[in-house]
């Protein structure tokens, strides 16, 4: 199949860039509702912009040489700011995500073994599995019946969390688990202007209060699921060794200790809550902006038609779906599931020819990063080309950050893809989904990227063209 584009671009839905700025009032109703809105003209235009605010100075910055400084050169100049630890800690807790210095330093080396490419690999079957799953539910179904997708991806995640993370089951409803942590996102993830301001912690947030029975929900079942580790690891009876029992016995390479029961919860917690969210959102996307392109669609399924043929999906197969992967790619470009990251600068430092006092913030936005009109062509089209492997190495490693970069880059980045592309894969084999009709699909930001509403999808058994040949 040839890769010109003769057939017209598909440009989705997302907000218009401002040409004013917004005053204090319209600033934070814009933030609350959606911060995807508060973005000006300049911001895909210019490498940096700089400029006075609700949060004081900010500098935004969106030149990968700039980025590669800020993350890489001089990434210990720049610590998460207190905006992102308000908002993300009460649920996340001190983890991964939002850990600073040597608390952060311990838990990245005594984690690091947990996601190396063997130990992602072993756990392709249970992906697969996962991901077979879905399908068969689907198949059982009346064909042309309106499923949403994005919560199906949930589930799907979900369940692949369950057969890696907690092998012997989840002592609740992973239904129950999927809406808690939806309701999580959507309460937590609206920025409050308490927490703009700085007010202290103990005066209510509503999103606070609203989250609170999901973040419940969530220590229950963690602490159920670690204090029952712990015993069946105590008794010395074989222990599954998915990823709750390398947590419990990991240990830092340079000290030999261990993480405490905290660090354990708080990370299964971030797994669960940031890990599966990213990953469901990249394949919500994939399977709307396939639905609105035949060309990219019939692609991906003929490529997997031709790479898979009747046989399981396996990892070797992986290097070969290189369209389907292309696909994840462009959809977590237009669609970075972390839409926006922001830093304080400890000291004074420059970044091109900005000045960065210290105190400051600095923004990195990847939602604004992959559609930069200076470093994208066609930036607000829909190209998976662009990450062929011959067109691939033309982007610049900071011009696209859908995991971040430096030392601080996701952990469970590759994690993520793999089951992405098994998931995908597995559904484009046998099924087709398409946007339900008169619905309207918009991004919002809710710490992640997501769409509103939720992604309401036909779904249809795809008839193969073996199936058609043999009749």
């Amino acid at each position: 199949m040839s890769d010109t584009l003769e057939t017209p671009l598909f440009r989705p839905p997302h907000p218009k860039p401002r040409t004013e700025l917004l005053g204090m009032m319209a600033f934070l109703r814009a933030v609350r509702e959606n911060p995807l809105n508060m973005w000006m003209e300049a911001h895909f235009e210019e490498p940096v912009v700089t400029g006075e605010g609700a949060l004081g100075r900010m500098t935004v910055v969106s030149d990968p040489a700039g980025i590669r400084h800020i993350l890489v050169d001089n990434a210990a100049n720049y610590r998460k700011d207190d905006l992102q630890i308000r908002i993300l800690a009460p649920g996340l807790g001190r983890g991964l995500v939002t850990a600073e210095g040597d608390e952060w330093r311990l838990q990245r080396r005594t984690l690091a073994p947990l996601f190396t490419p063997r130990t992602v690999t072993g756990f392709f079957p249970e992906m697969v599995e996962a991901a077979d799953r879905l399908v068969r539910r689907w198949q059982r179904r009346p064909d042309g019946r309106v499923v949403d997708a994005a919560l199906d991806m949930t589930r799907v995640t979900l369940d692949v969390l369950e057969r890696t993370i907690f092998t012997q089951g989840v002592p609740k409803d992973p239904d129950a688990l999927g809406r808690a942590i939806t309701r999580y996102f959507n309460s937590i993830g609206r920025v409050d202007p308490l927490d703009i301001f700085g007010f202290p912690d103990w005066v209510p947030r509503i999103g606070r209060l609203r989250a609170r029975p999901s973040i419940q929900f969530f220590e229950e079942t963690v602490n159920e699921l670690i204090d029952a580790r712990k015993a069946l690891l105590a008794s010395g009876e074989p222990a599954p060794r998915d990823l709750l029992t390398l947590l419990l016995e990991a240990a830092d390479p340079e000290t030999g200790k261990g993480l405490s029961d905290i660090e354990v919860r708080t990370n299964i917690v971030t797994f669960i809550g940031a890990g599966h969210e990213t990953t469901a959102n990249a394949l919500s996307w994939s399977l709307y902006l396939l639905s609105q392109d035949e060309h990219a669609r019939a692609r991906v399924e003929q490529e997997v038609d031709e790479v898979l043929g009747e046989s399981p999906i396996e990892p070797y197969h992986l290097e070969r779906l290189v369209y389907t992967r292309a696909v994840i790619d462009e959809a977590v470009r237009l669609y970075p599931p972390a839409p926006y990251m922001s830093r304080t600068a400890i000291a004074d430092d420059r970044v091109g020819n900005v000045d960065i006092p210290a105190g400051s913030m600095v923004a990195i936005a990847p939602y604004v990063l992959h559609r930069h009109r200076r470093l994208w062509d066609e930036p607000d089209a829909f190209r998976p080309e662009r990450f062929l492997p011959e067109n691939r190495k033309q982007i610049d490693r900071f011009a696209y950050l859908p995991f971040g970069a430096g030392p601080r880059v996701c952990i469970g980045a590759s994690f993520s893809l793999q089951e992405a592309v098994i998931v995908l894969a597995t559904i484009a084999r046998s099924m087709r989904l398409d946007l339900a009709e008169g619905h309207t699909v918009e991004p919002v930001q809710r710490i992640t990227l997501r769409p509103r509403g939720g992604l309401p999808m036909r779904v249809t058994q795809r008839v193969r063209r073996e199936a058609l040949v043999e009749a």
